[in-house]
């Protein structure tokens, strides 16, 4: 459509199953990094001067979502370089920030399109703009909306004020799920390099090599996998402390004893066994666990560095300890 800055593109808010099947494969990583849209401005049904403007990242996904949401709307909608990073990930790596979103209002000669001065944001890329320098070096006011896109119809009917439930955080059993496939492909990624080295050292026993402790331990690789990559997220309210490496490391350890007691009936499972199963499952289930912090809404950069810095040499400590445990173990009759 054209404007007095020159034409804008007009996009649908309608998805397709082109759309819809994108989704899905950047979920379980498939095309992720290459799932982007050009940044820029874009209208949304028929948009005046008066028509909102709404800011998100280049990641389609997002990008999509919003559009969804604005389906019955007349909005503009522009679009960030995030370089395909979602917004809470991208306001915290600073390309979702104050200096790319006066770069576009200048770029698209947004001043030129409304006649207003408001351009509205998540909340979740709040920790990336600075309001007040983009109001003096741009001209445009910054207004934090909902933190849920299902909320922004709402946000803009009720006079652009956010209300109470709408600035609440939730992060629901179901909303955790949804994030869990890129994480276990992202940890299934280990198995040549982690697991593998593994399963091929506990197949040594006493001189032999034995193709069920092998692929039992290639099982147990995956479960501890699992552990930190699914169970731990899903369960993040029920289980104890407040680092997400203990979380893990305790689903990792559960998991550990349980599948000992069950082997034990086929595949006798020795003390050194259980300890060497108990260091290395939960050390990996703690290590992924921890990962899984990029994909919360409620971490933060230092608290992730302050994590790491405390989780990370305790984790390489055990899994160290269990591997010198399934040496040791090669070596007895």
């Amino acid at each position: 459509m054209q404007t007095d800055a020159g034409p804008v593109a007009v996009i649908t808010g309608s998805l397709t199953g082109g759309d819809i099947l994108g989704a899905w494969k950047a979920r379980w990583g498939i095309g992720r990094m290459s799932y982007i849209v050009p940044p820029g401005l874009y209208a949304i049904g028929e948009p005046d001067r008066d028509a909102p403007v709404v800011v998100t990242a280049n990641y389609k996904m997002s990008y999509d979502l919003v559009r969804r949401g604005m389906a019955s709307r007349s909005v503009w909608m522009l679009v960030l370089e995030t370089y395909g990073i979602n917004v809470w990930c991208a306001a915290g790596k600073g390309t979702f920030g104050t200096g790319e979103l006066v770069r576009r209002i200048e770029s698209s000669d947004l001043s030129r399109v409304v006649s207003h001065r408001h351009v509205i944001l998540p909340i979740m890329g709040a920790s990336g703009v600075k309001a007040v320098e983009v109001k003096k070096r741009s001209g445009f006011e910054v207004l934090f909306a909902s933190l849920r896109i299902d909320d922004l119809p709402a946000y803009l009917d009720n006079n652009m004020q956010a209300t109470r439930a709408m600035r609440e955080l939730t992060f629901t059993f179901r909303e955790r799920l949804v994030l869990t496939p890129i994480e276990i492909i992202g940890g299934m990624k280990s198995f040549p390099y982690a697991g593998l080295p593994l399963a091929l050292l506990a197949g040594f026993s006493g001189g032999s090599f034995s193709l069920n402790r092998f692929l039992a331990v290639l099982v147990l690789y995956g479960i501890s996998v699992l552990c930190g990559t699914v169970l731990a997220p899903l369960l993040l309210p029920q289980l104890p402390g407040r680092m997400f490496a203990v979380k893990g490391a305790i689903t990792g350890c559960i998991c550990s004893l349980i599948c000992a007691a069950i082997m034990n009936s086929t595949i006798p499972v020795g003390r050194l066994d259980l300890a060497a199963m108990v260091l290395v499952m939960s050390a990996v289930s703690a290590f992924y666990a921890m990962n899984f912090t990029g994909s919360t809404p409620f971490t933060s950069p230092s608290g992730v560095r302050r994590e790491m810095k405390r989780s990370l040499p305790v984790m390489a400590s055990a899994g160290i300890a269990g591997i010198v445990l399934l040496v040791i173990r090669i070596v007895l009759p």
